[in-house]
């Protein structure tokens, strides 16, 4: 893995994307692997490290929104009933490359548009889940997140400002735990089907975890640096043209 020719450039970039997502919630696993797509890691490599980062930058993300105030236990027990149990089974599925590649640049417009600001307006008129509406949610994208190696966060925070579930802030605290719950899910799958976490995958948490401690403290608190997120959301287009064009 470290023996990529412009690793440098990618520990370089790593702890940004990894502070970016874990300012809004996210563990950083679809941007994770756009990079590793970027940079032609080996493709079997790639979801359990991406699951693996995730673990630890979400977890930091929803220690400073918890601490915060932000956590609506409610919201995230109807999405994860349903997508725990679902992230282990994907993550048991070997897909194949090319496929995999596709369903992996589509996610990656979610996590684009996040970057924009797309789904990024509050609504006053916070609507009451039903619980139907959340085991279903839950369970598609626990599915896929552990099929495709992420926590399912980019996902589920549009939806949960799209529908009016909830607030931005509110949203990111449950998007974190969630992405906690798949992402250990999904790894577990991993493991039982015989794929194993390289050494190397440890350093990269080392250094992601810097990016995911400020992002967690200043995303709870302060202000998000707009600029930043063009640039990655640059970066991701970039990547999804890469996966879905070759």
């Amino acid at each position: 893995m470290l023996q990529n020719e412009n690793i440098y450039l990618f520990l370089l970039i790593l702890p940004i994307v990894s502070f970016l997502y874990s300012s809004v919630g996210h563990g950083g696993a679809s941007g994770y692997l756009a990079l590793m797509a970027l940079f032609s890691f080996a493709p079997e490599s790639m979801k359990p490290t991406a699951l693996l980062l995730n673990i630890f930058v979400a977890g930091i993300s929803f220690f400073y929104y918890y601490k915060a105030g932000f956590f609506n236990k409610n919201l995230f027990l109807v999405f994860a009933i349903a997508s725990v149990p679902l992230a282990y089974i994907g993550g048991t599925i070997e897909v194949d490359a090319s496929i995999y590649k596709k369903i992996l640049a589509v996610l990656l417009i979610f996590a684009i548009l996040k970057m924009l600001n797309v789904f990024g307006k509050e609504n006053d008129n916070i609507k009451q889940i039903k619980l139907y509406q959340g085991l279903i949610v839950g369970g598609v994208i626990g599915f896929f997140s552990g099929l495709i190696g992420i926590g399912g966060g980019i996902i589920l925070t549009p939806v949960i400002l799209l529908l009016h579930w909830g607030k931005m802030k509110e949203a990111a605290a449950v998007s974190a735990l969630f992405i906690w719950v798949n992402s250990a899910a999904g790894l577990v799958g991993q493991l039982s089907s015989g794929v194993t976490i390289e050494k190397e995958s440890f350093l990269l948490v080392a250094i992601a975890l810097v990016g995911g401690v400020l992002g967690g403290y200043y995303g709870s608190k302060k202000i998000n640096n707009q600029r930043l997120r063009y640039m990655l959301a640059f970066v991701l287009i970039i990547a999804c043209a890469k996966l879905m064009f070759t």
